[in-house]
């Protein structure tokens, strides 16, 4: 990972760097974030955390942004949160995002329309669906959903699993990262593969409530609770 959060002119002592790149870092691994957050984290105090965000976000590493609230929202003003900007992405992920899009448009453009980036996004998840399910299979059911964001968090998702605001409805799978989010911004089949194979692999229908590709913090798919047997039966299913 390159340096964030650091003017070419400016020469920044190796612990400000250090804890600098910290304070993007937990947010690329957390989602948006909140200064209390970040400090407790950290383990560094609360004007510390403003500082290195105030530098942050004038080089356009993280934005701030109201906190978003599923459900009910409560009374009072929403937290404000620091979300990493595309910038900031790119400081921990060179991709090969421009040669990816170019692919996919001229699969669009000369095998069929949409319907082949469809098929490519299915292939594609297909392929890397080996660790996911075992990882699922092997674990008991009530902690699929976590096995399933340790082997993500493994290919780069920086992905957890946490109750959703009414735990008896289900857990929220949230991925931190997206190493495809540019061109998933172009290619949504790509979010809606993704979305499948976690349907069809957790043995539920799950809801997409946000993703990083639409300008999320994060991507987020709620997963409701469903009956051991249920996931059973359903967990050793292929991929179409």
């Amino acid at each position: 990972m390159k340096n964030v959060g650091e003017a070419p002119h400016e020469e920044l002592a190796t612990g400000e760097r250090s804890t600098r790149n910290r304070v993007a870092r937990s947010i690329l691994d957390h989602g948006p974030s909140t200064v209390a957050e970040l400090a407790e984290r950290l383990g560094l105090t609360q004007a510390a955390v403003r500082r290195h965000l105030d530098a942050l976000t004038g080089d356009g590493v993280v934005e701030a942004r109201e906190q978003r609230v599923y459900g009910a929202r409560t009374r009072g003003r929403p937290a404000k949160v620091f979300a990493l900007t595309d910038c900031g992405r790119d400081a921990f992920d060179q991709s090969y995002d421009k040669l990816a899009a170019d692919a996919l448009r001229w699969i669009a453009d000369r095998e069929g329309g949409n319907e082949a980036i469809a098929a490519f996004a299915r292939a594609r998840i297909a392929a890397q669906a080996g660790a996911y399910r075992r990882a699922v299979e092997t674990a008991p059911p009530e902690k699929r959903t976590e096995a399933l964001a340790k082997a993500l968090s493994a290919d780069g998702y920086a992905a957890t699993a946490r109750n959703a605001p009414h735990p008896q409805q289900g857990e929220q799978l949230c991925q931190h990262h997206c190493p495809v989010a540019h061109v998933a911004e172009q290619f949504p089949q790509l979010c809606e593969a993704e979305t499948e194979f976690f349907a069809e692999l957790l043995g539920t229908h799950v809801q997409r409530l946000a993703t990083i590709a639409h300008g999320d913090g994060v991507c987020t798919t709620f997963i409701p609770k469903i009956s051991h047997n249920a996931s059973a039966s359903t967990a050793g299913r292929n991929p179409a």
